[in-house]
């Protein structure tokens, strides 16, 4: 790759991840209840704390759409960083190169 396929390839993820609209950690789980019943149960870590929520059913298709979201984050900040750690060690090349000549 080249520097303006790398700087492309960047602009091109933080875009898409200023486009994913809300997020939520966690995983998602129906209970049941011991007198019966069930709920959904939302369970996640943020800053090292366990946390857990119930959520409402007319919330659970936002909830789960939030998750995919998150999920999707975590993939692009992988794939952001890196493409950044490449191209770094491209720029650090090419610099090392100019050098030598």
């Amino acid at each position: 790759m080249d520097k303006k396929q790398y700087e492309e390839g960047i602009k091109a993820v933080k875009q898409e991840i200023t486009s994913l609209g809300n997020l939520h950690p966690g995983s998602l789980t129906i209970q049941t209840r011991s007198h019966g019943g069930e709920y959904h149960h939302l369970s996640f870590s943020h800053m090292g704390k366990g946390h857990t929520l119930y959520i409402r059913n007319r919330d659970v298709e936002q909830v789960k759409k939030e998750m995919e979201n998150y999920t999707k984050f975590r993939e692009l900040t992988d794939k952001l960083i890196t493409l950044e750690i490449e191209y770094a060690k491209y720029r650090r090349t090419q610099t090392t190169n100019k050098n030598l000549r």
